[in-house]
């Protein structure tokens, strides 16, 4: 794709656009951001209508060589970007073109480490938590959250049986040998411990699980149906697709003398959209899981974590694989969940075309996964009504409350947005309640000290989430 076809798709993660020449600072940052995810270009000389407005040619190389400076004297480990120009409809537009660093995580000097690293979130940068800075170190190391071993308990504390059970079926039984080439196990100091994979397999992290929801409409206002699947992870794939089933809609033809039925949503589509899901999360963040919507016009399938960092959503179209959870991706492949490397997104869209369905939307949003299945059309003047009770904001409320009626109205405001969008930053809050910064510090001050929501991040990257959610 030539330049000028990127500017017009706008900012992303692997694109920034300025009119004029950034702060220093600010550079740097971006340049760190793109080092720590996939790479990117800083283009200079393009404003906000994402038009070409050029820059001054006279001191060309000065602007370049202070650029190359600026990077030099604030970034660490070194980096060194391609800076060049460009013309585009006769007009100049200077890039600073950064490929994806093999040292990270790179960081301010000025700032070290812990306080300087930032990283790329769709079209944002971000400063980098503990938890981001762990996951570069692990980058550079070439291996997974889901290899390193969980100390929290031992093999011989775990019932192993689902996970077993599972290769029984395909007359591939486990031994321990194979558990260890299969990287579940690892032993220290002659004790045998779990790694990761081998607790999100079998749910025993808290945040191993799927929250479903039936809404009433096309919006979140009304849910009529909601269940929560724990456990391990094959029992949770399969409660999910149940959920997703028994709220869409079932057809059926007369073929000849057999009577044929069928959803309104091929159902290879929904597997390997909540396997995906499943398998390339982020597990690290155990403050987010994965939540299913069924509305009357799609299936919303949203997965905490935004793709790997060296790959973008071109390339997943195209084919690209490359997981986050190896070991656990490589468990699903071993089963037979997994048909091949790089199909998947590709199986969801040709399924629903077969269908005579419109193409999925799927997006990387931020730091989450998309992808909506539009339900078939046809069905939508025959979905048969669900009389269930209108969920009030009561009704919604009381799980996370329990003094509701204490609660005040900006209080109530604020957690009801959290259900619908799992964070929420002050600049959102001070545009949803309408109130001044005075105002709207008090409101998180007193959520906080009722324990119903946490803060997260630091400095301008601050959010904040429903405790436990």
């Amino acid at each position: 794709m030539n330049l000028a076809k990127q500017i017009q798709k706008g900012e992303s993660k692997t694109l920034e656009l300025k009119e004029k020449l950034p702060k220093n600072t600010n550079i740097a940052k971006t340049v760190l951001a793109f080092s720590n995810t996939a790479g990117g270009k800083l283009i200079i000389g393009v404003n906000d209508k994402r038009e070409i407005v050029g820059i001054e040619d006279i001191a060309l190389f000065e602007i370049q060589d202070k650029i190359a400076s600026i990077i030099s004297d604030q970034c660490s480990p070194n980096i060194i970007p391609e800076i060049y120009s460009v013309n585009i409809e006769n007009k100049l537009v200077l890039v600073i073109e950064v490929v994806r660093g093999n040292l990270k995580p790179y960081f301010l000097k000025n700032q070290g480490k812990a306080n300087g690293t930032y990283i790329r979130i769709g079209a944002t940068n971000r400063l980098a938590d503990l938890e981001n800075i762990n996951e570069l170190e692990r980058q550079k190391r070439h291996i997974s959250f889901d290899e390193e071993i969980c100390y929290e308990t031992t093999f011989e504390d775990l019932d192993t049986s689902p996970l077993f059970d599972q290769f029984d079926k395909i007359g591939r039984p486990l031994n321990p040998e194979k558990l260890q080439n299969l990287k579940l196990v690892k032993s220290e100091n002659n004790i045998l411990y779990p790694t990761n994979s081998l607790m999100i397999l079998l749910g025993k992290f808290p945040h191993c699980m799927v929250k479903c929801a039936r809404f009433k409409g096309k919006t979140m206002d009304v849910f009529i149906d909601k269940k929560e699947y724990t456990g391990d992870i094959f029992s949770i794939l399969e409660n999910t697709q149940h959920f997703i089933l028994n709220h869409i809609n079932l057809g059926a033809e007369i073929n000849g003398l057999y009577r044929k039925e069928a959803y309104e949503i091929p159902e290879v589509a929904i597997r390997e959209a909540l396997v995906n899901a499943i398998i390339h999360r982020d597990y690290i963040n155990r403050g987010r899981d994965i939540k299913v919507g069924v509305y009357d016009d799609v299936v919303n399938i949203v997965s905490p974590g935004s793709l790997p960092s060296n790959i973008t959503i071109e390339d997943i179209f195209n084919g690209r694989s490359e997981s986050r959870n190896r070991v656990i991706a490589n468990i699903f492949k071993e089963l037979g969940l997994i048909e091949q490397w790089g199909s998947g997104i590709n199986r969801i869209i040709n399924s629903c075309k077969e269908y005579g369905l419109p193409a999925p939307k799927i997006n990387e949003k931020n730091d989450f996964m998309d992808i909506e299945i539009i339900r078939s059309q046809d069905n939508l003047q025959t979905i048969k009504a669900e009389v269930q009770p209108i969920a009030t904001d009561y009704d919604r409320l009381r799980p996370i409350a329990t003094d509701y009626d204490r609660l005040s109205e900006e209080e109530k405001q604020l957690l009801l947005y959290l259900l619908d969008h799992q964070q929420i930053v002050r600049k959102e809050a001070v545009h949803l309640l309408k109130l001044g910064e005075t105002k709207i510090k008090e409101v998180f001050k007193d959520l906080l000290d009722k324990e119903l929501i946490e803060r997260k991040g630091k400095g301008r990257a601050t959010f904040y989430t429903l405790t436990n959610s």
